[in-house]
């Protein structure tokens, strides 16, 4: 399969799987996620389905327990709505790019508040060194 096609599948299960989630998929360990990416494989056989927990908090393994206990209603679902010949098989896993960044960003921000503010003028003085006046 083209890369191009690949690519469109990918966006039209991602758009459609959030959709079925929000709106025919009653369980409540699926109420706060999100679908960060699907990457389509084998001819479209094969869906891998990135979600993460929505602000990058929450219970992870809970959600892809729902998740796996949703697919056989959402693969049914996608292959109705696409008219598909065959219904890709549908895997989850949990996309740890998004809470990384949180963590990363939470760390950065600590290492910025225990700078003291008078620290900035030492910079420019560093730079200075050697030159005479």
């Amino acid at each position: 399969m083209s890369e191009k096609r690949s690519r469109r599948a990918a966006e039209v299960f991602h758009s459609e799987l959030a959709r079925l989630i929000r709106e025919e998929v009653k369980d409540p360990r699926l109420t706060r996620l999100s679908i960060t990416h699907v990457k389509v494989a084998d001819g479209l056989r094969h869906a891998t389905v990135f979600v993460t927990p929505l602000g990058g908090e929450g219970d992870g393994k809970r959600i892809l327990k729902g998740l796996v206990s949703a697919s056989p209603l959402l693969r049914r679902r996608l292959g109705q709505l696409l008219r598909l010949k065959s219904t890709p098989a549908l895997s989850f896993v949990l996309d740890e790019g998004i809470s990384d960044a949180v963590r990363i960003t939470s760390l950065l921000n600590q290492i910025h508040d225990d700078v003291p503010s008078g620290r900035d003028d030492a910079a420019p003085a560093a730079a200075d060194e050697g030159h005479e006046e």
